[in-house]
């Protein structure tokens, strides 16, 4: 987690990736972002099948390989080594992009570099800076059913992440439906409604999480 002054616990990455994964449901199609979200494919919960689909085609992804088992062909879209399944299948990005552009997966969940109070998000860049980029982010946030975002609730010098508007260039506007930071989870019903603080990560009181944010959120 983000190193927080007066805040002794709070989730890993790992523990905030396990969160977003109890999200899923039996059936879903699910594509995962880079960075933190990647880490969800480990914690699918026993008992549901859910298939996770890759932006530069691949629906059926398996889960990462042990090193006698790398193939440097196979990588999800984040260009990290993966794992293929009985099922798994292979396409174009074209079709890759029509299954996300046309409504057919259920959830995503993406990092964020910003989040605003109304569900804006910004995650694809920061002017002067070398990053990775898009990707499929802009499509994801307009064409699946759900959204989550998985990121630190701080940046690294301290300022909030959750904030009553976006400084960095949008990736979409008004499309977030549930954040989870290392300190909390906020999520809302619909796109008309604001973030409610559902819960609270180990160690923190809601006067932490009230101290490192600025965007506005009912309880």
């Amino acid at each position: 987690m983000t190193k927080h002054d007066n805040i002794a616990q709070g989730w890993s990455r790992d523990q905030m990736a396990a969160r977003a994964a109890q999200e899923l449901r039996d059936g879903y199609y699910v594509n995962l972002g880079i960075g933190i979200p990647t880490l969800v494919a480990n914690h699918v919960p026993a008992g549901i099948t859910v298939t996770l689909q890759s932006e530069n085609g691949m629906l059926g992804i398996g889960p990462f390989p042990t090193e006698d088992e790398v193939d440097a062909d196979l990588i999800n879209a984040g260009k990290q080594t993966i794992s293929e399944l009985p099922h798994s299948a292979y396409f174009d990005s074209a079709a890759s992009f029509a299954m996300i552009r046309g409504g057919k997966i259920d959830l995503t969940v993406l990092g964020g570099m910003e989040v605003s109070e109304n569900g804006d998000i910004a995650n694809w860049m920061v002017p002067g800076k070398m990053i990775k980029g898009m990707g499929g982010a802009m499509d994801l946030v307009a064409g699946v059913k759900k959204i989550i975002v998985v990121m630190e609730h701080c940046a690294k010098d301290g300022s909030p992440k959750f904030i009553p508007a976006c400084t960095l260039p949008l990736t979409g506007r008004n499309v977030v439906d549930m954040v989870i930071t290392d300190l909390a989870v906020f999520q809302r019903p619909d796109h008309t409604s604001p973030f409610r603080l559902i819960e609270l990560a180990p160690g923190v009181t809601a006067e932490d999480v009230k101290a490192r944010t600025t965007a506005h959120y009912i309880t």
